[in-house]
């Protein structure tokens, strides 16, 4: 009888663990689920860039811009994937730069606020190549740039086995408070292998991801300037293979034509 009652409690206290393992796992899967899908690209028609989603980002006078194109070398669709390019300008007789690079943006047809987004993209190498998908605030919320913030999901430079995952805004650019919080963080990666950079947006804090890993998080700080948190707004983003720069230093044109390749995008909430 005591024997048989032991084993009882010792089946009991089996049951009990797997039902709590089982609860456990299913918090999980939860948790992995718990993000809706609210907006996709997986550019599935060949040489169609969608207009309803998409706007060609102009040259314009910042450091990234100054070979922005829409020429058809530099943006081009193929078997389901977006080709944004830097390329030596074949005709200077029409468009006097030396290079032409292309981009996207989703400025005035998609922004979110809070969620993740997630971008699966390989990079290619070049001397003078920046490679970039970020975003900005849909509207001036607080002024001219960068009172709205700038969200840098990724960077690349060159040959670099390294991105940079950046926070820029007023805080960190005029009043200089890059460290406290910490705006920005390198992580190692082979680039020229699909990846997926993505960020994970929260009311009081953005965590940058490297295929679904955590790398890097930025709180909402409480007792400074406000300026250190514009990220209450609608955000759009950007993708977009630049050329040259201060930062990135001169273009080596035997390097070129240099490629950053889209697999897809998508945004959660």
């Amino acid at each position: 009888m005591a024997t048989t009652t032991w084993k009882n409690y010792c089946l009991l206290l089996i049951g009990l663990f797997l039902i709590l393992s089982c609860g456990g796992s299913k918090k999980s899967i939860e948790d992995q689920e718990g993000w809706n899908l609210i907006w996709e690209e997986h550019f599935e028609k060949d040489d169609y860039l969608d207009p309803d989603k998409w706007n060609v980002i102009e040259r314009n006078s910042a450091d990234w811009g100054n070979y922005m194109s829409s020429h058809e070398d530099c943006i081009h669709i193929k078997d389901g994937k977006l080709y944004l390019r830097g390329i030596v300008n074949p005709d200077r007789s029409i468009d006097t730069v030396p290079y032409l690079t292309g981009g996207v943006s989703t400025k005035g047809k998609f922004a979110y606020q809070y969620g993740k987004i997630e971008i699966k993209a390989k990079l290619e190498s070049a001397q003078g190549a920046w490679p970039a998908l970020w975003m900005l605030a849909d509207e001036p919320k607080y002024g001219p740039y960068p009172r709205n913030g700038e969200i840098d999901l990724m960077e690349r430079l060159s040959f670099e086995h390294k991105i940079y995952q950046t926070v820029h805004s007023y805080y960190t650019l005029e009043l200089k408070e890059k460290s406290n919080p910490p705006h920005s963080n390198t992580v190692a990666v082979n680039p020229e292998k699909y990846n997926v950079y993505g960020m994970e947006w929260f009311p009081d804090k953005l965590v940058f991801t490297l295929n679904g890993e955590e790398t890097f998080t930025y709180p909402k700080l409480e007792g400074v300037d406000p300026s250190q948190w514009p990220f209450d707004q609608p955000f759009y983003f950007m993708l977009d293979m630049q050329l040259g720069g201060s930062w990135v230093g001169e273009v080596d044109p035997k390097d070129l034509p240099v490629q950053m390749i889209i697999d897809w995008v998508k945004v959660y909430q």
